[in-house]
Parts: structure tokens; sequence; C-alpha cells
């Protein structure tokens, strides 16, 4: 009796690849390597999420921890990047719902802006379509990122990986386990909201 062929899944060959190998290889000593080209980033990142420094800093060095524990079973057929911030986010929403900060109950943006609503493109203004990374000046760095701390969890982490970071639509739905069509609405969403939030400031501009 023949064997059933096993199918092969094409693996992706990111700028992490090597290292990443290397290290599952056996070569520990290169997991620093690893913590520093990204100990950076996703310290940014987990302070969006958590709003609190000592929130953001301990969530990145679990973040690593569950990478070097769970890095055996990475098989390389995503970018690792994307495998990394789905660890991360998923501690990230851990620690934030133990934190301080966590609000009692979280703002629906559903109620505000409704499906038929949020999915019409012609509501958005010019700006708010733009990669936030565009339009940040020092000052309106600070705006932004208050406004993003009063968005509920879900819609913070997609407007976060999506506008902040630059993941695009289709990985961005990869690290949160939804459709794109649910990340679209809620990033349109998110959008509508920071609009909301930021009039005044673009008035006065």
């Amino acid at each position: 009796m023949t064997a059933p062929k096993r199918t092969n899944r094409k693996q992706i060959k990111d700028k992490d690849f090597e290292l990443v190998r290397a290290i599952n290889s056996g070569q520990f000593d290169r997991f620093p390597d690893l913590v520093k080209r990204y100990e950076q980033k996703l310290y940014n990142f987990s302070f969006r999420m958590c709003r609190d420094a000592a929130d953001a800093e301990d969530t990145v060095q679990e973040t690593f921890l569950n990478v070097f524990r769970y890095l055996k079973d990475f098989r390389y057929e995503t970018k690792f990047k994307n495998w990394l911030y789905r660890v991360a986010a998923s501690t990230c929403i851990k620690k934030r719902r133990k934190s301080k900060f966590a609000p009692q109950r979280e703002l629906s943006l559903d109620e505000f802006y409704p499906q038929n609503e949020a999915e019409d493109p012609q509501q958005v203004p010019e700006w708010a379509q733009m990669p936030l990374d565009k339009l940040l000046s020092n000052e309106l760095l600070d705006k932004i990122n208050e406004a993003i701390f009063t968005l509920p969890e879900k819609y913070r982490l997609v407007i976060v990986l999506r506008d902040i970071e630059g993941f695009s639509t289709a990985e961005t739905a990869q690290i949160l386990n939804l459709s794109d069509a649910n990340v679209k609405v809620r990033l349109h969403r998110a959008r509508l909201y920071l609009r909301d939030r930021l009039k005044g400031y673009f008035e006065n501009e």
C-alpha cells in the first residue's frame, strides 16, 4: 500500500529566516540578536497598547520568553515578524486586562459608527485614509497617541498594527486571527473615531 504524499508548504525566507533557523538548530547564543532586532519595536507597540511604561516593559519580556519557549514550533510558513507580533498581541491583551489602566467597560464603536456607515469611504477625510506615520509631527504624535489610548482594545490593535506598524490588511488579519473584511471594518471605524477626536486640531491648523 502506497503511503499518502505529504504536502510541503512553501517556507518563507524573510530577513529573519537564517537567524531563526540557527537558533532552532541549537545556536541559542544567537537569541539575543533576535531580541536586539525587535525589542524597541515591540516596546513601542506594547506602550501604545498598554499605556504604561512598566506594563510595556513587562509585556516585551513576556513576549520574548514566549518566543523562546515556542520558537521550535515556528514552521516558516509566514514571516517571522508576523508570528512575533501575534505572540506580542496575545501577550498585550492579557497584560492589558490585568492593568490598572484597563477600563471596566470599553466603549463600543458599533454604537457610534454602524457597519453601513463605517463602510462608506466617502465619510473619511483624506488624512484619515493615509497611514498615520505620514502625518506625524512631534506635536501631532502626542495628540494621536492620546486618541489611540482611548480606543477600545480590538480597534486599537487593528489601527496600531495596520497604520503604525505598517502591516498589510492580510497580515493584520493573520496576526489577530480575523477575516480581512473584519479588519477593514474595524480599521475604518477606528479612523472615523480618530477623525472625530482630532477634528479640532486640524480645524485650528
